[in-house]
């Protein structure tokens, strides 16, 4: 077996994948948040709604880590962590279209809530709002926007808890 494929089948079992997953959900999470407070760029409301997915798959990359020992609700998990990257991928997905102009984005992606409580405190945040629109592209790498790759990243890691889920119910060999 080549050194590869060694290590390939390592990651696909418990705890090595419950730790992957809940390390990629936190780095996400980390690099979002470095590029928010590091770098300036104001998320809009449909980058925000991208970030859920990854804080609901830490929590249960976290669960299927600590719950012990390693059974059929493992592979429940599994499949949960699945789904919900697949969400992730999907809220990418329609983040991409609304950035290039195939469908229009939510109402919350022009509009941020003012919660003044007089006319001055109102007249305040609307003279000093910057509102970051959802068609806007503010950061690109290798020509992909953030939404762009969070598709990729959301459908690699699906794919990784899939796998994993598979090869965890997999009846013991011998």
């Amino acid at each position: 077996m080549c050194p590869m494929t060694k290590c390939l089948a390592r990651c696909l079992t418990l705890p090595r994948a419950a730790q992957l997953l809940l390390a990629a959900s936190l780095g996400s999470l980390a690099f979002v948040l470095v590029m928010q407070f590091g770098f300036g760029l104001e998320p809009c409301v449909l980058c925000l709604w991208q970030r859920v997915p990854y804080d609901a798959a830490a929590i249960i990359a976290a669960i299927l880590w600590a719950w012990k020992p390693y059974a059929r609700h493992s592979v429940v998990l599994l499949i949960l962590l699945t789904a919900i990257y697949l969400t992730g991928m999907g809220l990418a997905v329609f983040h991409t279209g609304v950035e290039q102009h195939w469908w229009v984005g939510t109402p919350g992606c022009a509009v941020q809530p003012l919660n003044g409580t007089s006319p001055d405190d109102l007249r305040r945040q609307l003279l000093q709002m910057t509102v970051p629109h959802c068609d806007h592209i503010a950061w690109t790498f290798l020509g992909l926007s953030m939404a762009n790759w969070n598709i990729v990243w959301s459908l690699f890691l699906a794919f990784f808890a899939a796998a994993t889920a598979a090869k965890v119910a997999e009846p013991p060999k011998g």
